[in-house]
């Protein structure tokens, strides 16, 4: 934890993974109410590994999990943005930054590391953000990035994120969401984070576009503090790079009824490992979001 907390931290459960969904996710946690952790200044400290307490019949990655038939309210612009990321290859895949909104969709876990000045976002693929907390103001004139120009502040025990300046779905190499959806370089993010104890995490994100959608979209999601021991694993994105582009197929593939991009934990198939772990020396887990999956055995062999 950061130099300026003073509160003791509970020791938490140690429980073993014992299927790749419990290596992924988060376990609703039942023990005696802890009181959340605060610094020198009073204020909430977010610093932890947290695994996502899954939502059962709501659709993970897509930011439309809260909408009624999980769509988003597109523009016309929208739609057209849609149907050309429909004929790109995943920018994830190919190892370009996730960017935010789309990371804070995922199942994977992350490591939030608080500062007085500044607080790193750590998560699963080997991405990181720094968002500013010293006071600073937006600079409009910043170039445009996957995780939008950031600056935080906190209201009264909420911490807020402001972004805005994002790079844009127009030259195929970054997506809203796994399923595809638009993100414009006119898009802004506000983002509040609580810590309502100390095994709890909450987000509350507001995303307006009005290039691609017609009106704001609001996304709610918790996480639970990861038991003692875990931690974020390695994984080496540019080494099967090479391999996806020439095997992955355009777009997202088939999106169900549910909202699910054909992978997640409700009936879904979730990697022996989640992505960004490592299998002996092999990545995991891009080869399930193929239309036509492939055995194991076509994965890339292994590195000598």
């Amino acid at each position: 934890m950061s130099a300026h907390v003073i509160c003791v931290a509970p020791a938490l459960p140690q429980q073993p993974a014992s299927t790749s969904a419990d290596v992924i996710l988060g376990k609703p946690y039942t023990g005696a109410k802890v009181a959340t952790p605060r610094g020198l200044d009073g204020k909430p400290v977010l610093t932890g590994f947290w695994k996502l307490l899954h939502e059962p019949n709501k659709p993970d990655g897509n930011l439309g999990k809260d909408l009624p038939g999980y769509k988003l309210p597109y523009t016309a612009a929208g739609q057209e943005a849609l149907e050309a990321n429909y004929e790109t290859v995943d920018p994830e895949a190919r190892c370009i930054i996730t960017g935010t909104p789309r990371i804070l969709t995922s199942v994977l876990p992350f490591e939030i590391l608080q500062t007085p000045k500044r607080v790193a976002f750590l998560h699963q693929l080997s991405w990181h953000r720094w968002v500013w907390l010293d006071g600073r103001k937006a600079d409009p004139e910043a170039d445009p990035r996957y995780f939008g120009n950031a600056i935080a502040r906190w209201d009264k025990d909420t911490f807020v994120i402001e972004s805005a300046g994002f790079q844009d779905s127009a030259d195929g190499k970054f997506w809203l969401d796994d399923n595809a959806n638009p993100i414009s370089a006119k898009a802004k993010l506000v983002e509040r984070w609580t810590r309502p104890d100390f095994h709890h995490l909450n987000l509350e994100l507001t995303y307006t576009d009005p290039t691609y959608y017609s009106k704001p979209i609001t996304y709610k999601r918790s996480w639970v503090a990861a038991p003692k021991g875990e931690y974020l694993r390695e994984f080496s994105c540019e080494w099967n790079t090479p391999w996806l582009v020439e095997h992955l197929e355009p777009g997202p593939g088939v999106i169900n009824a549910n909202g699910n991009r054909g992978f997640g934990p409700d009936n879904q198939i979730v990697p022996d490992l989640p992505l960004g772990a490592v299998e002996g020396s092999r990545g995991t887990g891009y080869w399930l979001f193929r239309k036509n999956k492939a055995k194991p055995s076509d994965l890339p062999p292994p590195r000598d």
